[in-house]
């Protein structure tokens, strides 16, 4: 999971159409290389294989400004990722 650094102003909620992951990133490009699908790459072939593209994109879906709500984003995907307690907000 990716986490922005405490005291951030402005981040992007990012979320990628191939492997449905949602994060929050410092970049407030439209588009990113996903993480999660940029780990599960292996750029290693045989022989007989062909080379396969890392291509999958994570898109901005919104940027967030503010520290409370920055702070209040990442705390709900840490929520959701995790399945924890609620009681912690």
């Amino acid at each position: 999971m990716y986490y922005v650094p405490d005291q951030t102003k402005k981040c992007g909620f990012f979320e990628c159409k191939e492997c449905g992951a949602r994060f929050l990133s410092l970049q407030l490009q439209e588009k990113m290389p996903c993480p999660y699908c940029e780990r599960d790459f292996d750029p290693e072939i045989g022989p007989d294989e062909e080379m396969t593209q890392a291509h999958a994109e994570a898109m901005l879906v919104k940027v967030i400004e503010g520290e409370e709500e920055v702070e209040k984003w990442d705390k709900l995907l840490s929520l959701a990722i995790t399945g924890g307690d609620e009681e912690w907000l």
